[in-house]
């Protein structure tokens, strides 16, 4: 089992790739098949996490909250920075409200879900982004509205429901940290505990693998159905991809950043609560039923970029074999 773990983790950049793949195939020739995988998304993502977390000691989690540097600049680039970059490319957009809601709801909420996992893949500080988790989704429930009314107008503001925030966050953060902490706690006593978690490390290539698959094959049926309006959206997506790349580079060297910190800062930056923003999306009047496909597009669109960035961004950093 380590010989395969051990090849699944020096293959996983075309073993995504090929996820991706499949389930945009499997998605356009079973389009009838996409509500089932939606449901399945939350479960799927949830044992991921739980995954990830195991490989995160609580201890760690604690300690990380007193490193203010690093929250600090999450902060600061979440709630100053992407707003201001999220502005910016919806004026492209701004003749078309359906487009302008989705790409503001996605665009102006942090994610706080595979966002650790990206990280953790890319040798990022993913113990230190995961303490800061609860301040980024509290402040986007916070934030959100007050972007969306200076943006878009308190109109559409008004339409937003908040509590899928609530939901995803019981489920896909504390419900798998729990569990894994519970895990932990077995492991330091009980051979069962230590089996878990070393099955738990050697799973996480398959399980991304599963991930992807599932979301895109959900999803790219309805997109591919509106590709043409949505075109509109796709460079928008990559150049914002782009600008927080440097951004997050930038901003993790200009406050003395190590090369983990600076990782998880760039991730952060870069990734969008694109699975928890579509329920909101989903629950718009009918007259902006583009706007969920537009969040749906971000999720494709930053998948790639993801597995682009595992690669790319330890390159880009100072420190090649900085540890977490």
């Amino acid at each position: 089992m380590q010989r395969l773990a051990g090849w699944w983790d020096r293959h996983q950049i075309p073993l995504y790739l090929a996820a991706l793949a499949i389930g945009g195939l499997a998605g356009s020739f079973a389009p009838a098949a996409a509500p089932a995988l939606t449901v399945a998304i939350n479960p799927v993502l949830g044992l991921l996490l739980f995954a990830t977390f195991l490989g995160v000691p609580v201890i760690e989690v604690a300690r990380s909250f007193r490193d203010i540097r690093f929250l600090g600049t999450v902060l600061v680039v979440n709630f100053v920075v992407v707003p201001a970059v999220a502005l910016g490319l919806s004026r492209f957009v701004a003749d078309d409200r359906a487009l302008l809601v989705g790409l503001l709801l996605v665009l102006l909420a942090p994610c706080v879900d595979y966002v650790i996992v990206f990280t953790g893949l890319a040798g990022g500080a993913k113990a230190r982004l995961l303490a800061a988790v609860p301040v980024l989704m509290l402040l986007q429930i916070v934030l959100l509205p007050v972007y969306l009314v200076l943006f878009a107008g308190s109109e559409t503001a008004g339409l937003i429901d908040l509590a899928p925030f609530v939901e995803a966050f019981l489920v896909l953060i504390v419900a798998p940290l729990a569990a894994a902490a519970l895990v932990q706690a077995i492991a330091r006593r009980h051979r069962a505990g230590r089996a878990i978690e070393s099955a738990a490390a050697s799973a996480m290539v398959p399980l991304m693998m599963l991930t992807l698959a599932v979301v895109v094959a959900s999803q790219i049926a309805a997109v591919g159905g509106e590709a043409v309006a949505l075109a509109r959206v796709v460079p928008l997506y990559a150049a914002f991809l782009a600008v927080m790349l440097g951004v997050g580079l930038a901003a993790g060297r200009l406050v003395g950043l190590d090369a983990a910190a600076t990782r998880a800062l760039v991730f952060s930056g870069s990734t969008r609560n694109s699975l928890v923003v579509l329920p909101l999306a989903l629950a718009l009047p009918a007259a902006l039923d583009l706007a969920p496909l537009a969040v749906v597009t971000q999720t494709l669109v930053e998948l790639v970029g993801m597995v682009v960035f595992v690669r790319l961004v330890p390159r880009l950093t100072r420190s090649p074999d900085a540890r977490d």
